[in-house]
């Protein structure tokens, strides 16, 4: 949303604190609470060694086109219950061929305030052409690719995708990670539910389309990733959350480094 305040307005009516920037489908919980400790958490590679990591919040590719607060070190952080149900995934996929490369993982609360702030600064867009060149960044709030809060920060959430050891190059999704726009939906041109391909575009504004193998491989990734534990969202083909991640209602605040 355009204007800082109508959001304002939205929260002082309705009591709600938004928050994050890589959309989450969180639970509203009355009880929230934030702590910097950091003894649930392990540094991701040491957990799945098997990863590669891409942290695209450390470098200046992404959405914002700068290193985002709180990324200190190129790393990836996870509660230690998430990184063993990651484990599990990344020795189902490296058994058919593929690795995990990691874009983002824990997110500390600071970098999510980063978001929002640049959310607000309409002016900036420095990096539509890559990441949302089919919506005016007045609409990002009320479209939800923003929120004050996100499922990042409590610790069990990861943002993903697949590497192909055999052509040394990411699986082709047909989409870039963090795209803004209804092609980096789970049911883009095929049912997820089914694995079906169905080459439905019609909600790409722009009439664009992705392949059957490229929705394929979005399905390898998903059913890799619910066999082990993970639920998707039904806006970004990268997220996953643990169902059973230990820290609901806790938002962490300690910076990205290694631990």
């Amino acid at each position: 949303m355009k204007r800082k305040g109508f959001l304002a307005a939205l929260v002082l009516a309705c009591g709600v604190v938004v928050l994050g920037a890589c959309r989450s489908n969180m639970e509203k919980s009355a009880e929230v609470s934030a702590t910097d400790d950091s003894s649930a958490f392990v540094t991701l590679i040491d957990a799945v060694p098997d990863a590669i990591l891409e942290i695209r919040y450390y470098g200046t590719y992404n959405f914002v086109g700068a290193r985002i607060d709180g990324y200190l070190e190129p790393t990836a952080l996870l509660t230690r219950v998430a990184a063993d149900s990651l484990r599990a995934v990344s020795d189902d996929v490296v058994s058919q061929g593929y690795r995990l490369k990691i874009y983002d993982a824990y997110r500390p609360q600071m970098g999510v305030d980063n978001f929002v702030r640049w959310a607000e600064n309409v002016s900036d867009t420095l990096m539509k052409a890559y990441f949302y060149p089919d919506l005016d960044k007045s609409v990002l709030f009320e479209q939800e690719y923003i929120y004050e809060k996100s499922g990042h920060t409590r610790g069990s959430t990861v943002d993903l995708t697949l590497f192909d050891m055999q052509t040394e190059k990411e699986l082709d999704m047909g989409g870039t990670f963090d795209w803004f726009g209804p092609e980096s939906h789970p049911d883009f041109c095929g049912n997820p539910e089914t694995a079906e391909y169905t080459g439905d575009n019609s909600k790409s504004p722009a009439g664009r389309s992705i392949t059957p193998e490229q929705f394929a491989n979005r399905m390898i990734l998903r059913e890799a990733m619910l066999r082990h534990g993970f639920k998707p969202i039904d806006s970004e083909w990268w997220h996953f959350t643990l169902k059973d991640e230990p820290f609901p209602d806790t938002y962490f605040t300690f910076p990205v480094k290694q631990l």
